[in-house]
């Protein structure tokens, strides 16, 4: 970390509190679980974010481009994995999230590609990308249109989930458009091995789809109906699990 960076005695500081918190024990069965080359503390992810809040609160970060600043000196310094949890806490603290726009997309960007898992990637894609796509939506729609036909599947994935808390402000466009892209990928794509390019695509259609079931049922229903020769199992379990349950719908077509 260079000296004199704004940001630093906040990462200096979050990184020394994750180092006390550990549990040797625990790190073992986290990297275990989560399949990860990078070690772990042994700090659960609610203690990390109460961490986070806490360092926030001795270390109030000045504007957007220090909260930059910070995110990338956690992430790319990271020696074990819960930094970059931190780094991730710090880009979506509430009182950053307006600070969420199209200049932070690079860093968005880095963090899903670089970190490749669901651990980091969803978050981002969901609270992080959302964001900017409310905040500027129609640049921001652009991007996601571009990120839905990407060589990375984990920037596919976060053109699939960034709109799963907009709820009836959802553009069922983009919703369609970006889950077509990735139900039958015409190429091999990066970011991982084949097969979780395959599993993390479909569970993130049905998880979306499953999602926006709640707002507008009829137009899961008719996606559902519709394309059930293509939507995988997978994708149509997760689409219609909340229908099943309400009783909107009998069984998977």
């Amino acid at each position: 970390m260079a000296r004199g960076t704004p940001a630093l005695p906040l990462a200096a500081d979050i990184i020394s509190a994750l180092e006390r918190a550990g549990d040797p024990q625990r790190a073992r069965g986290q990297q275990a679980y989560m399949k990860s080359a990078m070690p772990f503390h042994g700090v659960p992810v609610p203690t990390v974010r109460r961490l986070v809040r806490s360092a926030l609160k001795r270390h109030e970060l000045a504007d957007a481009s220090v909260c930059r600043q910070a995110v990338r000196l956690l992430w790319r310094k990271a020696t074990h994995r819960e930094q970059r949890y931190a780094a991730v806490e710090v880009l979506l603290a509430p009182g950053h999230i307006p600070w969420l726009m199209l200049a932070s997309v690079p860093l968005i960007e880095e963090l899903i590609v670089s970190g490749a898992w669901w651990d980091t990637g969803d978050a981002i894609a969901i609270n992080g990308m959302g964001a900017v796509l409310r905040h500027c939506p129609a640049p921001a729609t652009a991007l996601l249109l571009q990120w839905a036909e990407d060589e990375n599947f984990w920037k596919r994935r976060t053109a699939i989930l960034a709109q799963l808390k907009f709820k009836d402000a959802t553009d069922e466009t983009l919703l369609r458009t970006a889950i077509e892209r990735s139900v039958n990928p015409a190429s091999a794509l990066q970011g991982g091995t084949p097969r979780d390019a395959r599993f993390f695509l479909r569970k993130a259609i049905g998880w979306a789809l499953r999602e926006y079931a709640k707002t507008n049922p009829q137009f899961v229903i008719d996606y559902v109906n519709a394309n059930s020769h293509r939507l995988a199992p997978l994708s149509k379990r997760e689409a219609l699990k909340t229908l099943l349950k309400t009783g909107a719908v009998d069984g998977p077509p």
